[in-house]
């Protein structure tokens, strides 16, 4: 096995880890930094529940290898609340009833923060085509949408 030690931030604070070559970020996420919030479905980068951002990009964890973070920015679902309230892009998830079983629901977050943070003046149609590498299989998309839209009016 090789290993690699590598140095990024994780949510605001510097991690120091080593990871074998091989590893995903979402292994590393959850499996050695506890951080259970990003969610493992598909494996191969299809279905966005495992959805982090890698220096604001919105990345699917699962097929990004973890030594490709080294020296980089992280931020998974445990890093948008803040001193233990939900952010207002969270609550307006649950305000617009966009949460069902919520195993999309952080992957869902962490692509629409990417948009909110975007500074770009969006549109429905930039919302689904920024939430397009995402899949639930219970809300039907419309409650996600009008929560984006909703965190948008709110300034999220």
């Amino acid at each position: 096995m090789m290993t690699k030690k590598i140095t990024m931030r994780v949510n605001g604070r510097e991690v120091v880890v080593e990871v074998d070559i091989r590893e995903s970020l979402l292994e590393v996420l959850r499996g050695r930094l506890n951080l259970k919030g990003v969610k493992k479905g598909c494996s191969v980068g299809e279905c966005g529940a495992c959805t982090v951002l890698i220096n604001g990009e919105p990345i699917d964890s699962c097929i990004y290898l973890a030594v490709w973070t080294d020296g980089k920015e992280i931020r998974t679902i445990e890093g948008e609340e803040t001193g233990g309230k939900l952010s207002k892009l969270q609550q307006a998830f649950v305000d617009e009833g966009a949460v069902q079983c919520g195993f999309c629901t952080p992957g869902f977050i962490m692509s629409a923060r990417a948009l909110l943070d975007s500074g770009k003046k969006l549109t429905r149609q930039d919302i689904i085509k920024g939430l397009s590498g995402n899949m639930c299989r219970c809300t039907g998309y419309q409650n996600i949408i009008k929560a984006v839209e909703k965190a948008i009016e709110d300034k999220a």
